[in-house]
């Protein structure tokens, strides 16, 4: 299974739309997980065209008080399990010193999470920590390409790898 992950659109503070590459660069994934920072339900709408969709609640939706509604993809944190491969998802995840199971109610093998907008895969205690950066305001600069990630389960086995959107 191959899923896109991506946070912190910022549509529309910081941008007025999804890059157009991200219809390319998520053709054929079967989940997308949105780690944050959404802003409008119609983003997730557009997200939704390609894949089905999950939302966590960003600090920008409560800082800003940006009332998304009774969204059923939007919550805290995720857990989902895909081919006995346990992720979560959340948008902030603070490291070193997170305790995984307290955020997620139970191991992960992956957390996935945004906040930062840089983008990184790293492990941590085992744990594979997917942080996509920001589609839209990547390092916190306008003007930039962003970046996405994709995760491939396979077999129970998963790899991810950042995407640059040029």
């Amino acid at each position: 299974m191959r899923i896109g992950i991506i946070s912190d659109t910022h549509i529309p503070l910081n941008a007025k739309e999804l890059p157009p590459q991200l219809a390319e660069v998520f053709a054929g994934v079967e989940l997308i997980l949105h780690a944050g920072d959404v802003y409008l339900s119609s983003v997730l709408d557009e997200l939704g065209e390609l894949a089905p969709v999950l939302a966590a609640y960003g600090d920008g939706e409560s800082r800003l008080h940006i009332k998304m509604g009774a969204d059923p993809r939007m919550k805290k944190s995720h857990t989902i399990s895909v081919e006995g491969v346990c992720i979560g998802l959340v948008h902030h995840l603070r490291f070193p010193g997170a305790s995984l199971e307290k955020v997620f109610g139970g191991p992960v093998d992956i957390a996935v999470c945004g906040h930062t907008h840089e983008a990184s895969i790293e492990t941590h205690q085992g744990v594979i920590i997917v942080n996509p950066g920001s589609a839209t305001l990547p390092l916190h600069q306008v003007n930039r390409s962003g970046t996405v990630a994709l995760l491939d389960i396979t077999r129970g086995k998963a790899e991810a790898r950042i995407v640059q959107l040029d």
